[in-house]
């Protein structure tokens, strides 16, 4: 994950031994991988973890269909040419920060069928090149933070759907001008008066954004449950809107002060009853004795 220089060595045999040594280190073609031209493929090699070398111009790098559970800090940093990455169906929980730090060419990433559960704050800040980016089918993804996404002014194609989303923050999605495909099928939403602001964008937007194949729909509340996203309405959210003019205040006072009054005279008339019955006992054992 480290770049490496031969070091200067006087002799032309130690300069030999110096280019084979960063040939062996940065230039070969990882075990267990194939490589040509500026592509290396390592998928479907049950590999646990990623290659701790590649060729320093490596531009498209598969480690698609294995087991990786984690990526080491910093293992982009030499790799100044990538310009496709595919980490799909393997077992990333989380990446590290500052991944894509060297990765400055980086236009496809795909993490899709892995374990994600958050998209932390300026997780691709330094990806700002990106023009596709594919997290779908990461189940227990629940949770996309508002700057997610920011820096990732370029981005064309978002797929954030068959995740465990219930909801995303509007702010997520408002900083991703050229964003002209955006998938969120196949995730729990709930269309709450929360998701009111971000449905009047999707609306506004959906003649330059692609919705998905099969439409996203709501799962809550029950009285939507099943609808498509995008055939919610205005007129859906109108008890999310529901204000009280001065006339409803008046008039609120009004009854509560009446209810007021009527449960005092209330009190004082069981008050007297009360008294009227205690006397009228009071008398008529007198009148036994």
């Amino acid at each position: 994950g480290v770049c490496r220089r031969p070091a200067m060595l006087l002799g032309p045999w130690l300069v030999a031994a110096a280019a084979v040594a960063a040939a062996g280190a940065g230039g070969s073609c990882p075990v267990l991988c194939v490589c040509r031209g500026q592509g290396v493929d390592c998928s479907g090699q049950r590999l646990f973890s990623v290659p701790p070398e590649l060729p320093l111009d490596t531009g498209n790098l598969s480690l698609a269909h294995n087991r990786i559970t984690s990526i080491p800090s910093g293992y982009l940093a030499c790799y100044g040419q990538l310009w496709a990455l595919d980490l799909r169906n393997n077992s990333l929980s989380v990446l590290p920060d500052r991944l894509f730090a060297g990765a400055r060419r980086l236009a496809h990433l795909d993490l899709s069928y892995n374990n994600l559960s958050l998209l932390p704050a300026d997780m691709f800040l330094e990806a700002g090149e990106l023009l596709h980016l594919d997290l779908s089918h990461n189940p227990a993804l629940r949770r996309v933070h508002p700057h997610a996404f920011r820096g990732l002014a370029r981005l064309r194609e978002l797929d954030l759907s068959y995740g465990g989303l219930s909801a995303i923050s509007l702010e997520a999605l408002e900083g991703l001008p050229g964003l002209v495909a955006l998938r969120l099928g196949g995730n729990p939403w709930v269309c709450g008066c929360a998701m009111e602001p971000l449905l009047k964008w999707l609306r506004g937007r959906i003649q330059r954004c692609a919705s998905d194949p099969q439409l996203a729909e709501c799962r809550a509340p029950p009285e939507v449950a099943g609808a498509p996203l995008l055939s919610l309405t205005d007129e859906s959210f109108q008890a999310c809107h529901l204000t009280l003019t001065l006339d409803d205040y008046l008039f609120i006072a009004f009854v509560g002060f009446v209810v007021s009054i009527a449960s005092v005279a209330t009190n004082f008339l069981l008050g007297i009853t009360a008294n009227c019955c205690h006397r009228w006992s009071k008398a008529s054992e007198d009148e036994d004795v």
